[in-house]
């Protein structure tokens, strides 16, 4: 009898552990930081908890299609979320649940407004940007510039970051005096930084779309948990966190 409640207790912890596991989201490293309201504000709503990766959309991806244990992805565009779930390894249709705006930034005293020529003065010598080959923001800032003519002139100044938030990081510690981003890092750091910024136009680029999946793994446990966060994201709560945080949502 000893034994068999011992068994009893045993199996429930296994299916108490299994309850409580925290919804896993694979974050593009530009929402980061909007993550963590939204993270709030969907917790309040649900009680449920949520534990977020974060890393470029690239890497993300190439996690999840070795194995990585993640329920939702947020990329910074839609084609990682697309492959995947053309791959088999999503559960929801992709879609798009923020807009991405790219600025040019700088903490230090330079003339932002003209920041075409601002690329090609000597004084600037190193121009930060994600690399293109694994984030949208990257790939975006490389079509400004062709459109604009600059790319083949700035080349050699060009400071390739993993991420944007690696490129975050060499604009806020000044390593570079110019760098390409999301428009989120000003409304993200606005008290610990004076930010000299501009708009990209964003007919010059590719629209930024920022794309979310169910990923296969959450049929581990985790689905239903997913799915009402894939469903927040849509909600008027979300949107309005999103705008307030440098984001377009449609």
């Amino acid at each position: 009898m000893r034994f068999l409640i011992s068994c009893f207790f045993l199996l429930l912890g296994f299916h108490l552990a299994g309850f409580a596991q925290p919804l896993r989201v694979a974050v593009a490293a530009n929402a980061q930081f909007v993550i963590k309201p939204l993270q709030k504000d969907f917790q309040k709503k649900t009680k449920l908890q949520i534990e977020i990766i974060t890393g470029s959309s690239g890497k993300l991806t190439a996690q999840i299609k070795n194995g990585a244990p993640y329920d939702v992805f947020l990329s910074a565009d839609m084609e990682y979320p697309t492959n995947l779930f053309k791959a088999g390894f999503g559960l929801s249709a992709p879609k798009v649940y923020a807009l991405g705006s790219l600025i040019v930034c700088s903490t230090s005293e330079v003339a932002i407004q003209n920041w075409q020529q601002l690329l090609l003065s000597p004084s600037i010598t190193k121009i930060a940007l994600a690399n293109p080959e694994l984030a949208p923001y990257g790939r975006a800032t490389q079509e400004a510039m062709r459109q604009y003519g600059l790319w083949d002139k700035v080349h050699p100044k060009l400071i390739f970051g993993e991420s944007i938030a690696q490129v975050n990081t060499y604009i806020t510690t000044g390593a570079v005096k110019l760098g390409f981003t999301s428009e989120a890092l000003i409304y993200e750091n606005s008290t610990k930084h004076k930010f000299k910024w501009a708009r990209i136009d964003p007919k010059a680029y590719s629209t930024i779309e920022q794309g979310m999946v169910v990923l296969s793994h959450a049929k581990k446990g985790n689905y239903s948990k997913a799915m009402q966060f894939y469903h927040y994201l849509s909600s008027p709560a979300a949107k309005q966190i999103l705008r307030q945080n440098g984001y377009r949502v449609l």
